[in-house]
């Protein structure tokens, strides 16, 4: 029969073990969350800009022309970016969230100050499938929605359809439709109900 101690020292030293990377682990965590905080908000800003058409390639130089040229509001229903240059609103920029093949895809749409043009669409995050809907990441993709004019609803319309604007990734025609009805949807709604209040404001 084992003694009682040999049967507990693998226990006590497994506790051991556990608690000091527990440790470890937590101490790690809370030393980066400064800098995963910091990255995260330079990649919504990176985004933003991205969907202005302004690139920044330097975070420091980014990160100061956020701060001095776009201001968040944020009203009962809806939170947006506004970019104003010399004082003057020369766009809008707004979140929008929707559902992909695999989950939510949420980005960011930039619209122009007199609403009558899409500047640009940026993606933050999705779980679509590399090689095929997770394409909508790449840059010839995205930069197909600047200058679509919105005139007519459904304002992103594919060009396998009639008056087409834009190409659907080949091979992943779900993620694809669900992009484009998850901005026409936002844009329906954007331009009926919200539009007016916001310039207004």
């Amino acid at each position: 029969m084992a003694k009682p101690k040999r049967i507990l020292y693998p226990v006590f030293f497994m506790v051991l073990i556990t608690a000091v990377y527990t440790l470890i682990l937590a101490s790690l965590n809370a030393a980066s969350a400064e800098r995963v905080a910091e990255q995260e908000s330079l990649r919504l800003e990176r985004a933003i800009l991205y969907a202005n058409a302004i690139d920044a390639t330097d975070d420091a130089a980014l990160h100061q022309f956020f701060v001095d040229n776009f201001e968040q509001v944020t009203t009962d229903d809806l939170s947006y970016y506004r970019y104003a240059t010399d004082g003057q609103v020369t766009a809008y920029t707004f979140p929008f969230t929707g559902k992909g093949l695999w989950g939510s895809v949420n980005g960011y749409i930039a619209i122009s100050s007199d609403f009558k043009t899409i500047l640009g669409v940026d993606f933050i995050s999705h779980s679509e499938t590399p090689g095929l809907g997770g394409r909508i990441d790449e840059a010839w993709f995205k930069e197909q929605f600047r200058g679509i004019p919105l005139e007519t609803s459904p304002y992103i319309r594919y060009r396998s359809e009639a008056n087409g604007n834009v190409d659907a990734i080949t091979g992943a025609t779900l993620t694809s439709n669900a992009v484009k009805g998850m901005l026409n949807t936002f844009l329906e709604t954007l331009m009926s109900t919200e539009r007016t209040v916001i310039v207004n404001e």
